[in-house]
């Protein structure tokens, strides 16, 4: 038997209540409409020949002439092996060993000339050509082959070792096939990539990929932002150009991470924003100029930050200021931490430099960091980045000072300081200029010898104060106890080396 109440409604249409809901969905509908679809990735193209055949061309081969030790054995039957050989190991031990026997003034190896391959593409139709930088160094002759078989000489413009990037010029007789720059800063991680280059030598070869990762650091040099992809990246392939799907060079191809030397799916390119700023600067200037703070950093780790009192680790933790430098100029002191430079955060300390370097030179930028626990800003004028042993040089030195204070030693955290006497400066070699408590002990097994902490090192610094007696010590421990902190932070030197170390206070010894 049916419900009257359903039946009637069925005859009579919907009831208020149903009818509200229509209505509801309706305008929902119209909203979602009228809302823009989200972008969708661009699906594989059927084939890569159409790119492949427009790219070809402005992709070069680049051979490289050296001179070189000759590789000759000077043991008679003594193999030559190739790279990678489980026995090569072994046989250069035992030539080297044979070597040592030699008599004194035996004539060395002599010089021969070694040829090495490498790739690059052309910028303009003038002859510009990007490479890399290891690709073309101390070489004493560089040629270019082009698609179409034809090679030219080429020259050197300038070069860049930090970002691994060269600029090189053939003189055509004719306007050259040319590649232009896409935004690498869009690329995303599972973008289609093509990358053409020269692998072993082969001439020109086509590979198809991934973007696999953005921004590693693989410790090759302070600037690392590569672009990490599968496409397949082999020797001979550096100095070669990785291309979006429009066709744009989006990174140049730079290194591998493989066991043996071929590729495992692990290769990266210099994003292309770093590789046009270098270029441009090489044809205005000659050389790369990069911004420059005059700050010695260091990680913030967990124990840092809870000993200066931050939530979670974040930013670089100051190390040292050079003196004339703009950090000083601006009022940036040791044990500050910058958590953000021009705008941009510093997530961790690696960030900064290349922040920093990416800046105008002259531009008036604002830095955000954390003092005792306290957020500050301060505007600093980004200078221009010189030679580290010229800049130090002319760096101005504080004036001689000694130390003063009691002789008391105060044994505490793990290790035993006193004061900075005369003695204490001659036995451990410390310079009249350096203030603090020297450490003349440590526990074997403690934390303080965990650290790397050693006899001779000297304590400048204890929660961000200066320390000229053991005194010093004893209060800033008692400081940050008080303030209910489990850590203490220890600016130290040994020698000319500075870096901060936090130690946990239950271990000082009242």
């Amino acid at each position: 038997m049916s419900d009257p109440q359903l039946t009637t409604r069925g005859r009579r249409g919907f009831g208020p209540g149903l009818r509200a809901w229509v209505r509801a969905l309706g305008v929902l509908a119209i909203v979602l409409m009228a809302a823009p679809l989200p972008a969708l990735a661009r699906p594989a193209p059927d084939s890569f020949a159409d790119l492949a055949d427009r790219l070809l061309p402005a992709v070069v081969n680049i051979s490289t002439t050296h001179d070189a030790e000759s590789a000759e054995p000077l043991i008679p039957g003594l193999p030559q092996l190739p790279p990678g050989s489980p026995f090569e190991e072994f046989f250069k031990d035992y030539f080297e060993r044979f070597q040592n026997q030699q008599p004194p003034g035996a004539n060395p190896a002599p010089k021969r000339k070694t040829r090495s391959l490498g790739s690059g593409f052309v910028i303009s139709a003038k002859g510009l050509i990007v490479t890399n930088n290891h690709v073309i160094d101390e070489a004493t002759e560089i040629v270019v082959a082009f698609h179409d078989g034809r090679e030219a000489p080429a020259k050197l413009v300038g070069r860049d070792a930090k970002s691994d990037i060269a600029l090189l010029q053939v003189e055509p007789k004719a306007d050259l096939p040319f590649v232009e720059f896409g935004d690498s800063d869009k690329a995303r991680v599972g973008d289609w990539v093509l990358a053409i280059g020269n692998p072993f030598g082969l001439g020109g070869s086509v590979t198809a990929g991934i973007v696999s990762a953005r921004g590693r650091d693989i410790n090759a040099g302070p600037y690392d932002d590569f672009i990490q992809t599968d496409a397949s990246i082999n020797r001979g392939n550096s100095g070669g150009p990785m291309f979006d799907m429009d066709g744009k060079v989006i990174g140049v191809n730079s290194m591998i991470f493989s066991p043996s030397g071929g590729s495992v799916g692990i290769g990266f390119a210099i994003p292309a924003r770093t590789v046009q700023q270098v270029i441009r600067d090489i044809q205005q200037y000659g050389h790369a100029r990069r911004g420059w703070l005059g700050v010695t950093i260091q990680q913030v780790t967990e124990d840092i930050a809870e000993s200066l009192g931050m939530d979670h680790p974040v930013g670089a933790l100051v190390q040292g200021v050079q003196s004339g430098s703009p950090a000083a100029e601006a009022g940036i002191e040791e044990g500050d931490v910058i958590v953000s430079f021009d705008g941009k955060a510093i997530e961790e300390m690696r960030r900064l430099p290349r922040i920093v370097a990416e800046t105008e030179i002259g531009k008036s930028a604002t830095v955000e960091l954390v003092r005792n626990g306290k957020r500050m800003t301060k505007k600093v004028k980004v200078g221009e980045l010189q030679d580290e042993i010229k800049a130090a040089e002319a760096a101005k030195r504080p004036a001689p000072g000694k130390s003063t204070g009691p002789a008391a030693e105060v044994k505490t955290l793990g290790l035993t300081v006193t004061a900075l006497t005369p003695q204490m400066r001659e036995k451990y070699g410390v310079g009249d200029d350096v203030k603090g408590v020297v450490v003349i002990s440590v526990e074997a097994g403690g934390q303080a010898a965990d650290k790397g902490v050693q006899p001779g090192m000297v304590i400048e610094a204890v929660t961000q104060r200066p320390v000229t007696t053991p005194d010093d010590l004893r209060a800033g421990i008692e400081s940050a106890r008080k303030a209910g902190r489990q850590s203490v932070l220890l600016q130290v030197r040994l020698g000319d080396r500075k870096r901060f170390l936090a130690l946990r206070i239950d271990d000082a010894k009242k």
